[in-house]
C-alpha cells in the first residue's frame, strides 16, 4: 500500500531527500531539521518511512522513537531508542543509562534534571558517532516534557551530523498544547529548518489511488463518494480499500464508512470525581499530584484512572487526556491548581526522572552546570 500512501506527497519526499543530502553529502556538522505536522491518518509516519527507504547514501545510523503508549514517563523518546540496543560502548555512568532507558532495576539515586538532560544529549551523540544519522521523533504532541527538551537540545547541538525528522499532530491535539507550541516553535526556529504540513488528499488524488488499485479510472460518482466518505484521509482510504479488497472499486460506492465515528460525549457517563481526575490528566499531573490536588489517596486516583480508561475506550492516560480535549470542556482543571495545599506543576526542567517536583533548594541554578556525577538521593542529600 506504500504507493497509495505516497500519492500527492512527491514534493514532500523530494524536500526530505534534499535535507538528507545537506547532511550526508556536504558534511554538515550541525543537524538539519524537518518538522512534519498533520492530523491523525494523513500519513506522516508513512512519509518518513518512504523517505528513509529512498535515502542515498543510506544513513549510517537511524535512531527512531515515540511516546510510550501504556506508561508515559520522562525521556520516553530516548527510552524507545535505547530499547534492545547495545549501549556497552558508551562512556557514560551505568546508573544514568538505566534511568534514561527506563529499566526496571534502576538504582535509588536520581540525577538532577539539568545533569540528566546533558547526559541524554551525550547518549545520542555517542550513538550517532561520526554519522551521518537520521533521528526520527514520532508523535511529538504526545511526548513527555523531558523528551521535548531533549529534542530541542538536539536540534541546536553543534557537531551532530544528523537529520532530525519530527512528526506531530497540530498543537491543539496535544495533551499540553502550550508545551507543544513552544516545542514546535523552537524546532522551526532552527536555521534552515524545513516545515511541512500534510493535509487530506484532493478528489483527483483519491481518483489516482483508486486507479492504482483497480487498474482503470473509476466513475466520477464513485470517486466523489469515496472522497466524501473518507474526507481524503489516507488512513481512512487505506482501511476502506483493505476492507473491500477483491470486491472491485464499485463496492466502495455502497459501503459503510471505513472508520467508525468516535462516541459522542453524551455516550460516556462520568462521575463528578472522575471528571476532576480527568481534568488532572489533561493538566499533565501524575497520580501523586492529582491525589494532592483533590485531597484523596493515590490508590483512589489509580482506581478512577482505570475507570476512565475503560469508559473512554483509551489505552493510556495520554489517550484519555486527548479524549477529554476532543470531546469535553474540562470544568475544573483551571481551579485545581488554586486549591489549598496544591503545588503548581513545575516546568519540565524542574521535574525529576519520575516526573515528580524537585524542591527549590535542589534545583540547578540557571548559570551553573553541575557535574553529571552529582546525584540526588530520595532524602535530598547529594553525593559525588
Amino acid at each position: 500500500m506504500m504507493p497509495v500512501s505516497m500519492v500527492g506527497r512527491a514534493g514532500e519526499l523530494a524536500e526530505l531527500d534534499r535535507a538528507w543530502s545537506a547532511v550526508a553529502r556536504s558534511h554538515r556538522s550541525a543537524p538539519a531539521v524537518t518538522v512534519i505536522t498533520g492530523t491523525a491518518g494523513v500519513g506522516k509516519s508513512l512519509l518518513v518511512a518512504a523517505a528513509l527507504e529512498g535515502f542515498d547514501p543510506r544513513p549510517a545510523v537511524v535512531l527512531s522513537g515515540a511516546a510510550r503508549v501504556h506508561s508515559p514517563a520522562p525521556y520516553d523518546w530516548l527510552a524507545a531508542v535505547l530499547c534492545g540496543r547495545d549501549t556497552g560502548g558508551l562512556d557514560l555512568p551505568a546508573d544514568a543509562l538505566a534511568w534514561l532507558a527506563q529499566q526496571p532495576d534502576t538504582p535509588r539515586e536520581r540525577y538532577a534534571p539539568g545533569a540528566l538532560l546533558r547526559l541524554a544529549v551525550r547518549v545520542v551523540r555517542g550513538l550517532v558517532g561520526a554519522g551521518p544519522a537520521v533521528l526520527v521523533v514520532e508523535d511529538l504532541h504526545a511526548l513527555d516534557p523531558a523528551s521535548l527538551n531533549l529534542v530541542g537540545e538536539l536540534a541546536a547541538a553543534a557537531d551532530l551530523p544528523a537529520l532530525l525528522v519530527v512528526a506531530s499532530r497540530p498543537p491543539a491535539d496535544a495533551v499540553a498544547p502550550d508545551l507543544a507550541v513552544r516545542a514546535l516553535a523552537r524546532l522551526c526556529g532552527v536555521r534552515g529548518a524545513v516545515r511541512q504540513h500534510l493535509g487530506p488528499l484532493a478528489a483527483g488524488q483519491v481518483a489516482e489511488v483508486l486507479t492504482q488499485v483497480s487498474g482503470a479510472r473509476p466513475a466520477d460518482r464513485v470517486v466523489n463518494a469515496v472522497w466524501q466518505r473518507t474526507g481524503g484521509n489516507p488512513y481512512a482510504l487505506t482501511e476502506l480499500l483493505a476492507a473491500h479488497s477483491g470486491q472491485g472499486v464499485a463496492a466502495l460506492f455502497h459501503s459503510r464508512p471505513a472508520v467508525p465515528r468516535p462516541a459522542a460525549p453524551s455516550d460516556v457517563e462520568l462521575t463528578g470525581r472522575e471528571i476532576e481526575v480527568l481534568d488532572c490528566l489533561v493538566a499533565g499531573m501524575s497520580n501523586k499530584q492529582a491525589a494532592r490536588a483533590l485531597g484523596i489517596s493515590v490508590r483512589t486516583v489509580t482506581v478512577h484512572v482505570s475507570n476512565l480508561l475503560r469508559k473512554t475506550g483509551s489505552a493510556s492516560r495520554t489517550e484519555a487526556a486527548l479524549w477529554a480535549v476532543r470531546h469535553r470542556r474540562p470544568v475544573s482543571a483551571l481551579g485545581i491548581g488554586q486549591r489549598e495545599g496544591h503545588r503548581r506543576r513545575l516546568p519540565a526542567e524542574d521535574t525529576d526522572v519520575h516526573g515528580e517536583n524537585v524542591p527549590s533548594d535542589r534545583r540547578t541554578s540557571p548559570g551553573l552546570h553541575p557535574d553529571p556525577a552529582d546525584v540526588l538521593h530520595r532524602d535530598g542529600s547529594a553525593e559525588r
